[in-house]
């Protein structure tokens, strides 16, 4: 339908968009706060203090931030070129199982360590994701069905190879720590050496952000953010990428090999998956566990990535925003015996109000069509009308003329 010039709405930039839904979202929140019998400004200065009072508090809002940044990235990736990986979260899981085997295992000198077993984890990770692609690319299975099934097979099969005589810690069902060499936190082992010690005592400020394990994931990850965005933006491959997305047919018209693609999508985006489980678990956590059900990442990143706008920076800061929520928000119940799921809340609500101007448009379009199939048929039936009625008027004046020529005839044979 085309629109005069006049009748054209100017839509909200996507920034303005997520800035109202992130407002609306605290919104939410705070009624909910409200209603449970808490004070919401209480609430939330609480959350605002236990991100920004301390630097050890900034500190491990960047370590909750990090892999969400990367599970957004992943799913935002495979978004862009038309495919919905909501497999991320099994992707993470082997992510992180491969680089803390490789992390406990293999012998290697550091910094070649910390790669080797980074490396592990994207790999499986990719090829995880991939297989998620052929499964669509060679027999059309749904890759959100397909990818569903897998995250449940990457959890069980986690927890099999975990629980493993001589892969299992003693009294615990984990892993072996990973070893010093693979480790990516940073001044990880030196912080707490004699000359590490004496350097804190004198620089209280940085002594209190070694607290945490505060590591090169974070500096990692924004190097990947910036790959993807070249990728996508600047190479041939990201082009038959966007252009699989935009119109796979269309695409596989100018030459594009739709089903390979569609694999590789699917690998990359495995991969920036597998990435977020292998730096969490080499930057903090340093071993694989027993998981009695999925941890979450993988589907937090997908509110990541709609907020992001699946967009590489965007997954960033909208990273930087669910990270200081979780963080901000766990000390809800310490402070006020509040409870943490106001966080949850406040999440949902803000993904509920960033896709609520996506859907208006679409209603609206669909209520301007029934009205002007309304209108057409009011007009079709006037128009039947007007039709029956001249019909009408043209047998009267059919029946007059026919009756006024009989009229006639018989005047003239009476002359």
């Amino acid at each position: 339908m085309v629109t005069s010039p006049g009748k054209e709405r100017r839509r909200a930039s996507p920034l303005v968009v997520t800035l109202l839904s992130v407002a609306m979202g605290f919104v939410v929140g705070g009624l909910f706060l409200a209603a449970a019998g808490y004070d919401p400004f209480r609430a939330f200065s609480v959350i605002f203090r236990g991100i920004f009072s301390r630097p050890s508090y900034m500190a491990y809002t960047v370590i909750y931030a990090t892999p969400l940044i990367l599970t957004g990235l992943s799913v935002a990736f495979a978004f862009r070129t038309g495919l919905f990986n909501i497999g991320a979260e099994g992707q993470f899981i082997l992510g992180a199982l491969a680089a803390a085997l490789t992390g406990a295992f293999v012998e290697l000198p550091p910094v070649v360590h910390a790669v080797a077993a980074a490396g592990a984890g994207m790999i499986a990770a990719a090829l995880w994701g991939a297989l998620a692609g052929f499964l669509k690319a060679r027999w059309g299975v749904n890759e959100v069905i397909g990818t569903i099934m897998l995250n449940w097979i990457a959890l069980y099969g986690n927890n099999f190879v975990v629980t493993r005589p001589g892969i299992t810690r003693a009294a615990a069902t984990a892993t072996e720590f990973v070893r010093d060499s693979a480790r990516i936190e940073i001044l990880g082992v030196w912080e707490t050496s004699e000359a590490g010690l004496a350097w804190r005592a004198e620089n209280p400020l940085w002594s209190d952000v070694l607290r945490t394990p505060f590591n090169a994931g974070i500096f990692l990850a924004l190097g990947l953010a910036f790959l993807c965005w070249w990728i996508l933006n600047r190479t041939a491959l990201g082009y038959e990428l966007r252009a699989v997305g935009f119109n796979a047919s269309c695409a596989e018209y100018g030459g594009i090999d739709v089903k390979r693609n569609v694999v590789r999508s699917m690998a990359i985006s495995g991969a920036l998956a597998g990435a977020a489980g292998a730096f969490h678990v080499l930057g903090w956590t340093r071993q694989a566990a027993e998981l009695a059900a999925m941890e979450g990442f993988g589907f937090d990143g997908i509110a990541v990535a709609l907020i992001g706008n699946n967009t590489p920076l965007g997954c960033v800061l909208s990273g930087f925003l669910f990270g200081a929520l979780k963080y901000g928000g766990s000390k809800l119940q310490f402070a006020l015996r509040a409870p943490t799921e106001v966080v949850n809340i406040v999440m949902g609500a803000i993904v509920f109000f960033v896709a609520m101007p996506r859907c208006i448009p679409l209603l609206a379009e669909r209520w301007r069509r029934r009205k002007g199939d309304e209108g057409g048929s009011a007009s079709g039936g006037q128009e039947t009308k007007r039709k029956r009625d001249t019909e009408e008027a043209l047998a009267e004046a059919t029946t007059e003329a026919e009756t006024a020529s009989a009229g006639e005839k018989e005047r003239g044979h009476v002359s």
